[in-house]
């Protein structure tokens, strides 16, 4: 599969291929062109001669394109879910999902095309003024193998809509299905050179897209350090960023709570995509009163999980997405283990042997019993491990929740309006759930606080984030 450059298939100036491969099996799925800086000037331009005619188009017509490409995404979105599980890894019902989602997120942005408007403003004897939105120009955007599909859309929705072209840099082990969704695009009605897509590695590729000097925002989904390397290297040219850089999500569960659907909240919220999301359950805080409880609904259901290829029906929990990340993870929960830093009840191992034995398998790991500062909860643990605590009070919890560098995400699980009201007063997280965790519908905002990240996905923050307001006053 090649890049795509001026809606092209394009060779890439380096011969060198990058290899995809299935993290289920091992096997080869395709291999994408090692893209170097000078694509990435390639695809500026494109997207720098795309502009001008891409910008005079009324929000309108590129909501309809957006919406046109939504339909074609549905129409084909068993094929594009089955590569996107081929390359990720993860069950084909939740690559269906995400697949839809990115549908759901160009059909929101075609749905509010219609209603931009501007400001007038009324300043008597000293005049009239009027204020508007105009896009930024060539953007850049750099999204994540976890979940590549939908973040392009949190990317490329907002961005098109508002009348920017963009240059996108897939990661490099997921980016199949953001090729194949680039092509529907511009086959949907994006006029060449609106929408690139160079592969290649981040030290090549993307730190080209962040220095360039026609790029006016950086939108980049992935880990704390890299984004603070972004973000001192748009600095040189003043660049707007959006930088989404991962959490620690608490999950807070009173003694009210229905434990049942806490348990299910818990169990979706950590082992969906393998654990491998930055708004998971990373730590969860249960009230003494029903720990037991649900730690025990928690060890069985855990253990009924089947975890396998994506591809065969009725698997839970797929792969970790490199044995990069395998080792990751293995290596903290063997920490955890050796230092006595808590109790694992279940899992706490690879998966080897018969079928797992190409794949970067791991088993759903449950938790207990966590030291004050272990490794476990003060890091981001992305993969499928679930430490739980128990806390006598909200007080503690509160104050446990919030002894963390991130701020993403956050829920709290009760029938008490009060303690509602207390949590979303008192948590430092950009969204705060109440008895649900992980959904983030294209209406919302989505963004975090602290070290996890700057500016906002998704509503009409991110589409007012890829425009500047411009203001003519009339002096009567």
């Amino acid at each position: 599969m090649l890049m795509r450059i001026g809606g092209k298939d394009m060779e890439g100036i380096d011969e060198r291929r990058i290899e995809v491969k299935n993290p289920a099996t091992g096997e080869l799925v395709d291999r994408v062109p090692a893209g170097a800086k000078e694509d990435v000037s390639c695809a500026v331009d494109a997207a720098e001669a795309a502009y001008g005619a891409w910008a005079k188009k009324f929000m309108r017509e590129r909501g309809m394109i957006l919406f046109h490409a939504a339909q074609k995404v549905r129409d084909q979105h068993k094929d594009l879910a089955r590569l996107l599980t081929m390359e990720q890894g993860k069950p084909i019902h939740e690559s269906i999902d995400e697949v839809r989602g990115f549908a759901s997120i160009l059909e929101f942005y075609a749905g509010i095309s219609a209603h931009s408007s501007g400001e007038a403003i009324r300043l008597g004897p000293a005049g009239d003024c009027m204020v508007v939105r105009e896009p930024l120009g060539v953007c850049g955007a750099i999204i994540p193998w976890n979940m590549p599909v939908l973040i392009m859309g949190w990317k490329v929705g907002p961005a098109l809509l508002a009348g920017n072209t963009l240059v996108l840099k897939p990661a490099s082990t997921t980016p199949l299905t953001t090729l194949k969704l680039a092509g529907i695009l511009d086959s949907s009605g994006l006029l060449p050179g609106v929408l690139n897509v160079v592969t290649g590695s981040g030290e090549s590729v993307g730190a080209a897209i962040v220095r360039h000097p026609l790029i006016r925002k950086v939108s980049f989904t992935g880990d704390c350090i890299t984004g603070s390397k972004i973000r001192e290297m748009a600095s040189a040219h003043m660049k707007d960023l959006t930088l989404e850089l991962g959490g620690s999500d608490p999950m807070i569960v009173m003694n009210d709570a229905d434990i049942d659907r806490a348990v299910e909240g818990a169990l979706r919220g950590r082992f969906y995509n393998a654990g491998q999301t930055c708004t998971a359950v990373k730590r969860l805080y249960v009230h003494e009163k029903i720990a037991d409880a649900v730690i025990r609904k928690l060890q069985v259901r855990i253990e009924a999980f089947r975890t396998g290829n994506g591809l065969e029906p009725g698997i839970d929990l797929g792969p970790m997405n490199s044995a990069g990340q395998r080792e990751r993870i293995s290596q903290v929960v063997k920490e955890t283990r050796d230092n006595h830093e808590g109790t694992i009840l279940t899992g706490g191992s690879l998966l080897e042997g018969g079928a797992y034995d190409a794949g970067h398998f791991y088993a759903p790991t449950l938790v207990t019993g966590i030291s004050p500062g272990a490794r476990l909860v003060t890091r981001e643990i992305f993969g499928p491990v679930l430490p739980v605590m128990t806390v006598p009070d909200l007080d503690t919890a509160i104050r446990e929740a919030n002894t963390t560098r991130f701020g993403l995400g956050a829920s709290v699980w009760t029938k008490d309006l009060a303690t509602t009201k207390r949590v979303f007063d008192e948590v430092k997280a950009g969204i705060i759930w109440v008895n649900r965790h992980l959904t983030v519908p294209p209406e919302i905002p989505f963004g975090g606080m602290n070290e996890s990240g700057i500016g906002r996905e998704n509503g009409q923050h991110a589409l007012d984030s890829y425009s500047r307001t411009k203001t003519l006053f009339l002096g009567w």
